[in-house]
């Protein structure tokens, strides 16, 4: 903002409904919503579109949007060459599905924030995610491919579009489901035994899901290996599709990416553990996975999954119903750590240090080993280590330095017999403790909540 508090900069997405959009309308680029007006001024000044597609709580695009969106600098650069259109995926998820299958079979990768370039007739010949805004050792600055791409357009307009030509063909080519002369398609039984196997090849055996990292929760996978496992009961193939599925689900709850004090799941583990996660929460990871958790207690008879089906649909009906009916789209991952902070952090409001934990877990604990107290039972069963327990690798930022991400790090009936309690008892400790610690949660300042109700999300 200016002195006086009014925004230097406003630009046409200040007229939008999308939570998203509004957060870039004071940007100095000058943004466009999708649409006709954007269009037609890429084509009657010959300029280059450029596209970038997120979420309000997606947590990259916020750094992008600090660290590039927000420089005058690149602002100028961005207005001086491009026509930019921002778009928010969960309005126009028609729009972000074109641009995300450019940018994964181009790439071999995708997600957001998404940036891609655009000839004028809106063809993709480049794209990526997110860019840091300067050149660094292992990746090309945002500002340098915006100077390269412009520099393009200019030289060898004709070049840049017979390669976008070339690459939309290639992709139209490749999406294409040929069947070779009269061949049928394969059936289905064959289909599903050839997912089950790249499912079981890719299955980590240790702490389940599939792949190394990062980690999504994948519940259409789970949901496959349950149907699976109904259609060969008695067979080995059967067995290990429940396994693999009970297992993921179980490791899940366990870990980080499990809310342990205020419920519901995180985006996806940055871990192959499930621990440091992406600390956004999505409306559609938990409606998924309270009917896969529901699912796994049915078939097992195990209480714990029906435990976590609970934990997820209060987090829903606390934090993202509204009172009117119907459900809002996610929390952000980003807040800021106290109500004097100036800047968000990730995950500030879901972390830990040990010294705040001990001083609100002091209590003695009546007939455990001589000494212990809440908060050495607390610490002991979720992991928690002087110094924090986030691996640095796993925090590029130092946001989460001395901080700890709780994760289930013993079983109960071990962190009982640590301190000498009964397991029943145990459990009242620890819930105990998750109350007094959603108390103190409370007082800290909450993240962005994204408001928006969407049809298709709601049922």
């Amino acid at each position: 903002p200016g002195p006086s508090g009014v925004p230097r900069h406003t630009n046409r997405l200040i007229n939008e409904k999308s939570p998203y959009l509004l957060q870039h309308a004071h940007n100095p680029v000058d943004w466009y919503p999708w649409g006709q007006e954007a269009f037609d001024k890429a084509k009657t000044e010959n300029k280059l579109i450029f596209l970038s597609v997120g979420y309000s709580t997606c947590h990259w695009c916020h750094v992008m949007e600090e660290e590039s969106f927000k420089s005058k600098e690149i602002g100028e650069i961005m207005n001086e060459h491009f026509v930019c259109i921002k778009v928010d995926r969960e309005e126009r998820p028609d729009v972000d599905k074109v641009y995300m299958t450019f940018v994964q079979a181009t790439s071999g990768g995708g997600g957001w924030p998404m940036s891609v370039w655009l000839t004028p007739d809106l063809k993709p010949f480049a794209g990526g995610t997110y860019f840091p805004p300067e050149d660094g050792v292992h990746r090309v600055g945002f500002r340098t491919v915006l100077l390269r791409i412009a520099e393009q357009w200019k030289e060898n307009k004709d070049a840049l579009l017979e390669s976008s030509q070339r690459i939309l063909e290639a992709l139209r080519h490749t999406s294409e489901i040929r069947v070779q002369g009269q061949e049928s398609p394969p059936p289905a039984k064959e289909v599903m035994d050839t997912c089950f196997q790249q499912l079981s090849r890719s299955y980590d055996e240790d702490y389940g899901g599939f792949s190394k990292s990062p980690k999504f929760p994948t519940p259409v996978n789970l949901n496959f290996l349950f149907m699976y496992w109904a259609l060969h009961r008695t067979t080995p193939e059967g067995a290990r599709a429940l396994q693999m599925a009970l297992h993921t689900l179980k490791m899940m709850a366990h870990g980080g990416i499990h809310d342990h004090i205020g419920q519901g799941f995180h985006r996806y583990s940055t871990d192959q553990h499930w621990h440091v996660p992406h600390f956004e929460k999505m409306l559609y990871d938990q409606g998924q996975l309270a009917a896969m958790y529901s699912r796994a207690f049915q078939i097992s008879g195990d209480e714990f999954f029906a435990d976590v089906v609970r934990d997820i649909l209060l987090y829903v009906s606390r934090d993202l119903s509204d009172q009117a009916g119907g459900f809002y789209s996610a929390e952000d991952a980003d807040s800021y750590p106290t109500t004097t902070s100036g800047e968000k952090r990730e995950g500030a409001f879901c972390v830990w240090t040990a010294e705040e934990l001990r001083a609100l877990l002091p209590d003695p604990v009546k007939g455990a080993t001589e000494g212990t107290t809440l908060g050495d039972v607390f610490m002991h069963h979720y992991g928690v280590e002087e110094a924090g327990n986030v691996d640095p690798m796993k925090d590029p930022h130092q946001e989460l330095k001395g901080k700890n991400v709780l994760i289930s790090r013993c079983s109960p009936e071990l962190t009982a017999a640590r301190f000498g309690l009964e397991p029943a008892r145990l459990s009242a400790l620890l819930q105990e403790c998750q109350q007094r610690l959603s108390s103190a949660r409370a007082q800290r300042p909450r993240p962005h909540l994204d408001t928006k109700m969407l049809a298709a999300w709601n049922g």
